[in-house]
């Protein structure tokens, strides 16, 4: 029996609860709204893994029945799943608890069938605000039935709470020339996501850069003079650069005025009473506009001071702020010049990530969650092992320090290009230890996922899929690094070279040897899979065809700088090649995203194209 999030106490007894067409599924009085919701997905499933449709009614329970209550002595989100032979009893503290109980019974169907074991499940989580952080705007806009198909996986899992974090994806009214070149998410999108987390105890909370990060506002003609950089509206479109500056000038009284106009329409659309304004790597505060206040007071003293009138409106709201603590991390005092409810968002995602930040911050006094991340960001792969790594570390760190949720952050840096299907074991791994710290092994929870998320009766895609982002030699962080520095730089970025490991060719051979053979694993694997999972293969073998690609990509270009010359006909194939891939990957982004940063993917990917083919001069 394989359960993630795996749940506290499990008795398991004899005999089997036998599923057939004359079985019911009973709401209970007690459970004032959303029971047609839990019955439903409970319906849905039962028929997928079984093919018996359940009816379901609202009522009094009677012998066989499946029977879904509230019981005011359970706590919130505890729940109790009780198999008997003669019936089936969900019962939770509230709503949100007997949903899990459904998932729960899902779960127990999928691997069973109709012929259910006989078990008394009881479960609570470790940790009340379990949360996911999609990255909506640095590449990939998601489309709305791909945001609700996210929200259907993260509350399968147990997650109950779901940031959407934007910086120009959004249509405000009055920003037009910041989001003209964009396809950003309308108020009436937002408003129907909001309502379907709703149904599933899944709490929409709007995260919108509001200090650092404007790097598309602050490129506007219209608004460009409020960042800190001069001129910041004539640079070209750099990706290094939208991650590395355009933080506002808190001198020019303007932009508090903007940015507080922004959060009042934009947390509008969300029924959340909390509001994450993200407030990080301010890097360029007190840098050239600001400079002379910044030597006077302190960029911390002007950081804490910006932030703190954000909180103090959000406050006035009724809104409680939260923000990313990297900033605050330096001076934890500086917490207790926030309001009290306010909530440090503290993050590190490295896999053997320290634990001095929480510490510093939990002795501080703040109240904390504590974020990991998905490590998907910069890679056509995710980094699924060092994501595991990382998210056990941050939870185990939660637990130690008594943070009040954890947030499991999925970024898009430098135009997201990981498909967001990549990022569901990343998921999973917070759900399941952010609900229970008790460990489970990488091997076996990738085993567990593979048979619980992609019905995989081999229980192996999981691991494969981590093995592929170990054979990458020249990632897309390297590969946009190496174009911004010959086209916007003109070969002048200091600090940066290509790996050696390109100019070993064994290296190259042995990485595609491994990515055939895992190539060859996956198809393999596919027969195994559920029908509606068999779509991950054709996923992760053009990953594992773009992570082939770009090594032999990236030999030719140190090839290039060590002064050599490459074979002419072999250059022109691999353009061939890289535009063939380039095609079938703009397909796939277009099931499940807006067009988003694609031109400026397809830029750089032309780019080096065209350098194959000799028409660069840079």
């Amino acid at each position: 029996m394989k359960l993630l999030p795996r749940p506290k106490k499990i008795r398991e007894q004899q005999g089997f609860y036998e599923l057939g067409f004359q079985r019911v599924i009973v709401i209970d009085e007690t459970i004032c709204e959303n029971g047609a919701t839990y019955a439903g997905i409970l319906q849905e499933s039962l028929k997928k893994s079984t093919g018996i449709e359940c009816k379901f009614i609202k009522g009094k329970s009677r012998t066989g029945d499946i029977y879904l209550t509230v019981r005011p002595e359970f706590h919130e989100q505890e729940y109790c799943l009780n198999v008997t032979e003669d019936g089936i009893v969900i019962a939770g503290g509230d709503g949100a608890a007997v949903l899990y109980g459904v998932w729960t019974l899902c779960q127990l169907a999928a691997q069973y069938g109709g012929m259910i074991p006989c078990m008394e499940i009881e479960d609570v989580p470790d940790v009340m605000h379990r949360g996911y952080f999609l990255d909506e705007t640095r590449g990939r806009v998601l489309t709305l039935p791909s945001l609700k198909k996210i929200v259907d996986q993260i509350s399968r899992y147990k997650i109950n709470q779901f940031q959407l974090y934007i910086e120009h994806t959004y249509l405000f009214r009055n920003l037009t020339e910041m989001w003209r070149d964009e396809t950003p998410l309308t108020a009436q999108e937002i408003l129907e996501l909001d309502e379907y987390c709703r149904m599933r105890h899944v709490e929409l909370v709007p995260a919108m850069a509001s200090f650092g990060h404007l790097y598309t506002l602050l490129s506007t003609r219209s608004y460009g003079e409020l960042c800190e950089r001069r001129d910041s509206w004539t640079a070209p479109f750099s990706f290094n650069d939208r991650m590395n500056h355009h933080t506002l000038n808190t001198t020019d009284e303007r932009a508090i005025m903007l940015i507080k106009e922004m959060i009042a329409e934009y947390g509008a659309l969300f029924s959340s009473d909390k509001f994450n304004i993200c407030a990080d790597e301010t890097f360029d505060l007190g840098s050239e506009k600001s400079k002379e206040t910044a030597e006077r007071e302190g960029t911390s003293n002007m950081y804490i001071a910006f932030v703190k009138e954000l909180c103090d409106f959000l406050a006035g709201l009724g809104k409680q702020p939260m923000f990313f603590g990297d900033i605050i991390c330096g001076n934890p005092e500086f917490i207790k010049k926030l309001p009290e409810n306010t909530l440090c968002l503290t993050w590190g995602y490295a896999p053997d990530q320290r634990e001095d930040e929480c510490r510093a911050m939990a002795q501080a006094g703040a109240r904390q969650y504590l974020c990991p991340g998905v490590c998907g960001w910069n890679q056509w792969m995710n980094m699924i092992e060092n994501s595991y790594k990382n998210i056990t570390r941050m939870c185990a760190y939660g637990q130690k320090y008594q943070a009040e949720g954890i947030l499991n952050t999925d970024w898009g840096d430098f135009g997201h290009v990981n498909d967001p299907m990549l990022s569901v074991p990343g998921m999973i791994y917070g759900a399941a230890f952010s609900w229970n710290h008790e460990e489970i092994g990488f091997e076996e929870i990738n085993r567990q996922i593979s048979l619980l998320e992609y019905g995989d009766n081999s229980e192996k895609v999981v691991g494969l899929m981590a093995q592929l982002i170990k054979h990458s030699l020249f990632d897309w962080w390297t590969a946009v690094t190496y174009y911004e520095k010959q086209v916007l730089y003109r070969g002048q970025k200091d600090g940066f070279s290509l790996p050696e490991s390109l100019g070993r060719t064994q290296d190259a051979v042995r990485a595609d040897k491994k990515l055939c053979d895992l190539r060859r694993q996956l198809k393999e694997a596919a027969v195994h899979m559920k029908e509606e999972a068999r779509p991950l293969i054709g996923a992760l073998d053009l990953v594992a065809e773009a992570i082939s690609l770009w090594n032999t990509i990236g030999a030719f270009m140190y090839v290039k700088e060590s002064g050599g010359t490459w074979d002419k006909e072999e250059a022109f194939c691999l353009a061939g090649r890289l535009e063939s891939w380039f095609m079938d990957y703009k397909k796939q982004w277009r099931q499940t995203s807006r067009e988003g940063d694609l031109h400026h993917i397809a830029k750089i990917v032309f780019w080096y194209a065209d350098c194959l083919r000799g028409r660069n001069r840079t």
